[in-house]
Formats: structure tokens, sequence, C-alpha cells
């Protein structure tokens, strides 16, 4: 039997506000230029500026978003440089970008990459008014700490990036884990590059708001899959890889709590898709359930009320909030412990699930 999350808008992040204010011109470097770079550029709006060498080209286009829809025309200069500046101001957080040059995809020089849209992309940070909350601060900070385990299944060693908290290596306290997936076209390098998960995780602990677990990131095997086509996909061999290979392999050789009331699933987009399928099919390996733009679950998805300890929805405000709240409504009518948050004026894209991981983080393991 098939579960299908909500239709995935996979390229919503690229919407323009609208104004009719003037320009500020207080452009400043992003945050994620390559050392010495001087553009893209930021302001204080958030209207993002790009200015690209390609002296030779007829046609110079910034697109901008997961799966690269939106985007700016840009304007050749006499020097061989187009420049372009957003029609309106960016959602805050992170965004993906690509060059479109005479119609060929290239990265922008200038910008550090990250993979998504099944490939390494371009990408700017437009500052938050709440950034402050993945900020890189003077705390005691955990290791992200890359793993290969072993697959049967797949007949290969695979990939995982494990999180441990501050002083995991200098006691022998033992803690809750939280497998953290990721969306269509991004792999296991997604929440600790894009969504900074690590140091939300520091952040919080330092604050004392959250009891310290580990977190568990891996491929998702979601990529086979071509844009268009997710009704297509099929968890079970993802299934197998983590309920059979990769969480046997982290409770051998980290210090977990190795059982179902100290286990959590969640996942951000076709990643809350998979927690979804995984959770319905598995619920005596997972007690804590999180989607994160990653659809509902319905009261009579789930046979087994007392395995689940909490169900928490998410999603942005120019997503589809509606939905998360009836379904949380409806679970909480069922009895269930369901809680739900939207993040004010963002969409499909990372500045949403940074929030969704922030308010769910303190409600695991309570």
């Amino acid at each position: 039997m098939k579960y299908f999350a909500l239709v995935l808008v996979l390229v919503a992040s690229a919407s323009f506000a609208q104004t009719n204010q003037p320009i500020i011109e207080d452009f400043k470097p992003s945050t994620l230029n390559q050392p010495q770079q001087e553009y893209p550029q930021v302001n204080s709006q958030g209207y993002a500026r790009f200015k690209i060498l390609a002296p030779a080209a007829d046609s110079v286009r910034v697109s901008l978003g997961l799966g690269g829809r939106g985007g700016i025309k840009l304007t050749k200069g006499e020097d061989g440089f187009w420049t372009g500046t957003t029609a309106g101001p960016l959602d805050e957080g992170f965004h993906y970008y690509n060059v479109k040059i005479d119609g060929g995809k290239f990265n922008d020089p200038g910008a550090l990459n990250f993979y998504g849209s099944v490939r390494w992309e371009s990408g700017i940070e437009i500052p938050a008014h709440d950034q402050d909350f993945y900020a890189l601060k003077n705390v005691p900070h955990g290791k992200v700490e890359q793993i290969l385990f072993p697959s049967k299944s797949t007949n290969t060693s695979r990939r995982a990036f494990v999180y441990t908290p501050p002083g995991y290596d200098k006691n022998k306290e033992k803690y809750p884990v939280l497998y953290l997936q990721h969306g269509w076209g991004e792999d296991e390098t997604a929440w600790s590059n894009q969504g900074r998960a690590n140091l939300i995780m520091d952040n919080l602990i330092a604050e004392g708001k959250i009891k310290p677990f580990i977190i568990v990131m891996t491929y998702g095997m979601t990529n086979e899959i071509k844009f268009g086509g997710l009704r297509d996909f099929k968890v079970d061999a993802f299934q197998t890889v983590l309920v059979d290979e990769l969480i046997p392999y982290i409770d051998a050789n980290f210090r977990t709590i190795s059982d179902q009331a100290h286990r959590a699933m969640a996942g951000l987009s076709m990643g809350g898709m998979e927690t979804k399928m995984i959770t319905i099919n598995k619920p005596e390996v997972f007690s804590h359930y999180g989607l994160l733009s990653g659809g509902t679950y319905k009261p009579e998805d789930i046979k087994d009320k007392s395995k689940v300890k909490l169900i928490f929805l998410s999603c942005g405000s120019k997503e589809r909030p509606d939905g998360v709240k009836s379904g949380t409504e409806a679970l909480k009518a069922a009895g269930f412990n369901a809680v739900s948050y939207i993040s004010e004026g963002t969409a499909h894209e990372f500045q949403t699930w940074r929030r969704g991981l922030y308010q769910l983080a303190p409600l695991l393991f309570k």
C-alpha cells in the first residue's frame, strides 16, 4: 500500500515580496560567498544583486530556488560584466541558485556550492530577523562526523553524518537519536550545510532548552526519481537500509538508548514523505514523528496509538498551512500528542525547515 504526502512544491522558494519602496543601496557581500568575492550581494531589505563576468555571452540569467525556475535577467556592461538585482526582496534565509549563460547552466564563481536539485548549486543567504537561533556562537559545540556503514541490501558501504552533542567524547552517557532526512534533490549533507542543524542543536543545548540527543543524517535514496515522478517512489529499499542496516550500526558504534521510546524520525519535503511511510510501516522502531513540509498523518494511518509519543507537523505560511493545522487538530481529537508549527513569511525552503527543527527539538524525548 502506498502513502503519499501533500503535493511537493519544490520551486516556491524564489518568490519575491511585493514592495513599493525604493531600493536601499546598502548592499554587502553574501555570507555564503567564496573568499574575497564581492558578489552576490544582499541589502537590508532582502534584495539580492548579482554580477557575472561573461564578455562573450549574449544572455545571462540568474535562476533562483530549488529547481531554478524563478529568476532575473542580467544586463551587460561595457566591461563584460553582467549585473542585475532581484525584482523584490527574497524570503529570509537560504536560497539555491544557478546562472544560465546562453542557455547553459553554471554555478556562480563568487558563491559557495550546496547540493540541491540533484547537483551542486550556488547558495545565497538573506539575513533573517531570527537568525540568532542558528548563528555560530561562542558556546560548546558538538561534532558532525562522517561514517561509512555496511549495507548488504545495496552491496556497498553507505555514508551518513552523525551529530553528537557537546561533551559526548568526555562522558559515558547514552543518548536518544533523531534520524533526520533531507528532501528531493538533496543528500545527507543538506541538514548540516544548508540547515545548520548542528548549530541549532548547539545553541539550544547551551541555553538549556533541550535534552541533548544524537542526530543521524543519511541519503534517502530519493534522487533516482526524476522531478515530477514522485508518485512512483517506493520506500522499501530505503526502509531496509535505514531500519535493518543503519540503525543497528549506530546502536553498535555510538552510545545510544537503543529502544523505540528514545528513537525519532523526521524529514523535510520528500524526506517527510519517507518519514510518514516508514513510521507507519515500522511503529515498533520510532516513537516521535516529524513532518516538515512533508504532509500530515490521518488518525486512521496509525494502528497503535500507544506507540506514538509525538507527532509534529509544520510548513511555511506560503505553503499549505491550513492542511497542517487541520491535520493537527484531527490528530489531537483522536487522542494523539500532536503539535503544529507554521513558519511565518516563508515557503518550501530551508528557513522554514530550520525553524521547524528549532521548534521540534525541544519537544523530543521529554
